[in-house]
């Protein structure tokens, strides 16, 4: 077993008191999914942490990060006590960062956070080795757990910071200590806490305050409010790259569909000062895929990655499960062709995700003449967008006049705020409207047939993922391997 931590590191680093000697793999925060080995970090969130130490030490954990001796644990087990657990959490993220060589690239956006971060894992991996945080781990507690677990001679980490309220993300920005900071794009999302699109612009700026001199900053120079990202980046004196397909650095020339994939012409500005014809693939449909895409390589180039390797190493990503993961439910293993396409975009949503994702499904040919429909048809079940403040209902309405729905078949809404949507639809695109997504999950089985290509896309507290399921379990589910 390879050390990430012995007791008396992690004890220097959070001025703790570790109760004997003890050395650990990794740092986890959940006692039940927890590998032999590991650290156990007791926060306290809806539970408290100390509630489960027992259990995590009976798990094989090697120690817990604990700020009392918890019930029913001897007091000469294996514990670290500091005065505050999440302030431990985050001392352990910050001698992670400073022991490293690794370059640190830290991502926010209203959207692609995610898939972009999992895009730069997938092109830094053929130039070293890369560290990057598990699924969304990208607030107060998330960003210190993947420093945490960052190990020593990675050469590479990857970051995504979120935020939900102003004054989040710049002390994670500057927890993470940064050599490359990426905004993918500013978007209406948490409208609740924020008067406007400019205050959301103003808080992912300040991502900056974390880059350390001479740092490269990434911005998306499409957008209305880029304005205020290059000038939060001009302050901090970074090298700026601007992608986009206006005046960019990163310009992206041409993006074109040919069936599952996505086919990229790019121009991309190197650390040579010269710009350089790029082209790569993706795996999935979407233009949006493919300007994170152009945003990643941006971001690789500029560490000094090299360009062609990182380009062709871009085709081995793909969406994964809830973030736009396509997938063929087999209906009848018996005749061929009786499937239909799924993609899994359940985990979140806002108007720009929601668009993106119509985009993608309008660009995917659906399959004609083998179900009982006897047409294939583009059809998209959409659940609330949370979190969007006083204007919710008319941001879920304007959806109606999206371009993509020329190519759409029916959309099926689920949630109050998404009938306004359903409203708002032409009567030969509207379909099926449910208040919550057990009711919707119970009518897949009418609504949809073989050769038919499904999007269900809607905001993690609508639980879609329901709907998700019900579809899986119409038939026999495998992984597109397109």
């Amino acid at each position: 077993m390879t050390a990430l931590w012995t007791s008396h590191d992690a004890a220097a680093a959070t001025g703790g008191r570790a109760t004997c000697r003890w050395e650990a793999s990794s740092v986890s925060i959940d006692s039940r999914s927890l590998e032999p080995g590991a650290l156990f970090v007791a926060l306290k969130d809806t539970r408290d942490g100390h509630d489960f130490v027992a259990d995590a030490l009976a798990g094989g954990a090697a120690a817990a990060l604990v700020s009392r001796v918890p019930d029913g644990v001897p007091a000469d087990a294996p514990l670290l006590i500091v005065d505050d657990v999440l302030r431990g959490l985050e001392a352990l993220g910050a001698a992670a960062r400073a022991r490293t060589r690794a370059k640190v690239i830290g991502i926010t956006g209203s959207v692609g956070k995610t898939s972009t971060k999992e895009m730069l894992r997938a092109v830094l991996s053929g130039q070293g080795k890369v560290h990057a945080a598990e699924k969304s781990y990208n607030n107060h507690w998330g960003v210190p757990l993947t420093l945490a677990r960052m190990p020593a001679d990675c050469d590479f980490a990857v970051i995504e910071i979120g935020m939900n309220h102003p004054g989040e993300i710049a002390p994670l920005a500057r927890l993470a200590d940064l050599d490359a900071a990426l905004v993918t794009i500013v978007a209406p999302a948490h409208l609740e806490a924020f008067d406007d699109l400019r205050g959301i612009a103003q808080e992912k700026a300040t991502i900056m305050e974390g880059l350390r001199p001479g740092g490269v900053a990434v911005l998306n120079a499409d957008i209305p409010t880029a304005p205020i990202l290059f000038d939060a980046a001009k302050a901090r004196q970074a090298r700026i790259l601007g992608f986009g397909t206006d005046g960019a650095e990163a310009k992206l020339l041409e993006c074109a569909t040919r069936g599952d994939q996505t086919i990229v012409q790019a121009r991309l500005t190197g650390p040579d000062g010269a710009a350089h014809p790029i082209l790569f693939k993706l795996r999935s449909p979407g233009r949006h895929f493919a300007m994170n895409g152009l945003a990643a390589l941006a971001v690789a180039t500029a560490l000094g990655a090299d360009m062609a390797l990182a380009a062709g190493d871009l085709g081995r990503w793909a969406p994964y499960e809830g973030r736009g993961a396509r997938e063929v439910v087999t209906l009848d293993i018996v005749h061929d062709g009786m499937s239909l396409d799924l993609i899994d975009d359940s985990y979140n949503a806002n108007p720009a995700s929601v668009g993106a994702a119509l985009d993608m499904l309008a660009a995917i040919a659906p399959v004609d003449g083998v179900g009982r429909v006897a047409r294939g048809r583009r059809i998209a079940i959409l659940g609330d967008m949370l979190e969007l403040g006083p204007t919710e209902h008319e941001l879920h309405a304007a959806l109606a006049t999206h371009p993509a729905l020329e190519q759409i078949d029916v959309l099926h809404c689920v949630g109050d705020r998404m009938r306004a949507l359903w409203e708002a639809l032409p009567r030969e695109r509207r379909g099926r409207w449910r208040e919550d997504s057990a009711a919707m999950a119970a009518e897949v089985h009418q609504i949809l047939d073989a050769g038919d290509i499904v999007l269900v896309k809607g905001s993690l507290g609508i639980r879609l993922a329901r709907v998700v399921e019900a579809i899986r379990k119409l038939g026999q589910s495998s992984p597109d391997e397109t």
